[in-house]
């Protein structure tokens, strides 16, 4: 995975570009000792590593704009980043790059529960914003497993879901308004606390956007009254291939649960090592399912998911009798990304979506690709919608198994696209999927989308080397059209 070569003429400047950032933000706010940038070497994709020429550190909205503003007009890449928990690389530094780490911006600005809504900086964890609010019966609803240490600025950039978003949504469907900078330090704010903005879907286009278009300096984002009832099913099964038949049934028999979550043998057998949930160990599969709302629906719901569960060959059923218990089938699920790095000295997390009804396909297809590449995988996933978690266990002290896996990673992004998938559900594309995004587009879907980059950083400055495995120039894409020597629609006047 190859990143843009370093502009040797910036790196030359690093001195001059260090004091023009000292200037904006004095103190300890600009990082350069080469120990110390350590911290920020890589995300969450540990495999890549790249130390930033500089790293700075504001503290308000106008220090982020003066030092934008200034890297601009200094021709300087700027790499945004929040708690580093990117799995796909999109926080990953340059060398010839600033790195902009909000970390700073972590407080709580307003708490509405009038309009169900929450006002925060973009260095809040997505866990806070729950807790800042559970006192009074509510929640934020998208709970990535990482949610702990995840920021809400994060979950904007990459539009993270977790196990509740089948029936509450992902990032995009729970945020209200934005505030955020543009490369030239324009100060902008997309939507309120109003539900709907006129105009184009701005948002929409921002959240997801992995630092391309913008760094993010305010959120706003709807919280729920927690469901009256709320109890949790494990549901086992004597293959995987039996477990996703069931996944596709609730869901075709029009219930759509808080949440259902799947876990193959090796994942099931790491979590209950690491949690004591209580899974059972004699199972191929094990499906989580939540049920809540009213207590009458829920016993309801759960008898006709057991049923279909029975019908499509469930060996074991268990149903939560009390809220610990409901919360300790989940910690479990939660806890199984460092589960699994108790059993292997190395594990690569994959991020793809795929249709419901293609999960036995895919399932099988995965369990193939391991056999022939000889690295296992452990599965993990957002069962729901689709939303593929293998973790491939390897060694990266051995030669070769770091390059097996990214190659066993690759296989199933493409195997997720060929059934009619995606390539990332929630992880991003950054610098893990670049080069397979063409896999997914064609030339003209890729050159639109980067027409759009350009209409917020003509220049190229945010985070590039993420997201698109060519990255055209905006003048190239604009430019107008010749055949034969001639334009079309010569008699249009243009300027």
């Amino acid at each position: 995975m190859k990143m843009p070569v370093p502009d040797s003429g910036v790196i030359a400047r690093r001195r001059e570009i260090v004091e023009a950032l000292r200037a904006i933000v004095p103190g300890e706010g600009v990082i350069v000792d080469e120990n110390e940038l350590r911290a920020y070497e890589c995300d969450g994709l540990t495999a890549y590593r790249q130390l930033p020429m500089v790293a700075v550190l504001p503290s308000t909205v106008e220090q982020v704009s003066q030092v934008l503003k200034a890297c601009k007009a200094m021709g300087v890449k700027v790499v945004p980043r929040g708690a580093g928990t990117s799995l796909s690389g999109g926080a990953l530094p340059l060398a010839d790059g600033v790195l902009l780490g909000m970390g700073k911006f972590k407080r709580i600005l307003d708490i509405d529960y009038a309009n169900r809504c929450v006002t925060v900086q973009p260095g809040v964890t997505n866990l806070g914003i729950s807790n800042a609010v559970a006192h009074e019966g509510f929640y934020y609803a998208p709970d990535p497993s990482s949610q702990i240490a995840c920021t809400i600025g994060g979950n904007i950039a990459e539009n993270s879901g977790g196990v509740h978003c089948l029936k509450y949504g992902l990032t995009t469907n729970n945020v209200l308004g934005l505030e955020m900078v543009l490369i030239d330090g324009t100060i902008l704010r997309l939507g309120g606390k109003h539900l709907d903005a006129g105009g184009y879907d701005l948002m929409g286009i921002v959240t997801g956007s992995e630092g391309l278009l913008g760094v993010v300096t305010e959120v706003t984002v709807r919280i729920l009254k927690k469901p009256a009832t709320a109890r949790a099913v494990l549901l086992g099964f004597p293959s995987s291939e039996q477990g996703g038949d069931c996944v596709a049934a609730i869901i075709a028999a029009g219930i759509i649960p808080g949440g259902m979550e799947m876990m193959d043998r090796p994942a099931i057998h790491a979590a209950e090592a690491f949690v004591h949930a209580g899974y059972p160990l004699d199972v191929e599969a094990l499906l989580i399912v939540e049920l809540d709302g009213p207590a009458a629906e829920v016993d309801h719901l759960i008898d006709r998911v057991e049923a279909i569960a029975r019908d499509k060959g469930a060996c074991y059923a268990r149903v939560s009798k009390s809220e610990e218990e409901r919360l300790a089938f989940w910690a479990g699920r939660k806890a199984a990304f460092p589960a699994v790095g108790r059993i292997s000295p190395d594990y690569y997390c994959m991020d793809g979506t795929i249709p419901r009804k293609a999960l036995p396909l895919v399932l099988q297809r995965m369990q193939e690709m391991s056999d022939r590449c000889g690295l296992r995988v452990a599965n993990v996933f957002h069962a729901g919608d689709g939303n593929l978690h293998p973790l491939i266990l390897y060694d990266a002290n051995k030669p070769g198994e770091l390059e097996a896996a990214e190659e066993f990673g690759n296989n199933i992004l493409r195997l997720c696209v060929e059934v009619g998938g995606v390539l990332t559900g929630e992880h991003g594309v950054g610098v893990e999927k670049r080069d397979l995004m063409t896999d997914q587009f064609d030339e003209a879907d890729l050159r639109q989308q980067q027409r759009l980059k350009c209409a917020f950083d003509p220049d190229g400055l945010l985070n590039p080397g993420k997201v698109f495995p060519t990255l055209h120039r905006c003048a190239e894409l604009g430019r107008l059209h010749v055949h034969q020597g001639e334009l079309r629609f010569p008699d249009i006047p243009r300027f």
